[in-house]
């Protein structure tokens, strides 16, 4: 685990009114010796293809400290309303590409 009260995170502004949400289901994930990039992606029951939403390219540094958070995040989660589960149709969905 990381130890929160070792380490300064700075406070991030969410301006609501200037933010974006976007609702997204998919994502897919392709790596270079340099960056992580991540496409992030809407799929809707008629469509034929996802629709694209943002990318994030990140260095593997982040991408390692993203992958902990989400872990770290997903525990707490599951900690207070149980764990999720991931049916098998969705594990054939996820795609990573080297």
């Amino acid at each position: 685990m990381i130890d929160r009260d070792k380490q300064k995170f700075p406070q991030i502004k969410l301006d609501f009114e200037k933010a974006e949400t976007k609702y997204v289901n998919l994502a897919v994930l392709s790596h270079s010796q340099a960056e992580f990039i991540i496409d992030f992606a809407r799929m809707l029951p008629g469509q034929e293809k996802p629709e694209a939403q943002d990318r994030m390219i990140m260095t593997p540094l982040h991408a390692k400290l993203l992958l902990l958070a989400l872990k770290e995040n997903i525990d707490k989660f599951e900690n207070r309303f149980g764990e999720i589960q991931v049916p098998q149709e969705a594990k054939k969905g996820m795609s990573f590409k080297a």
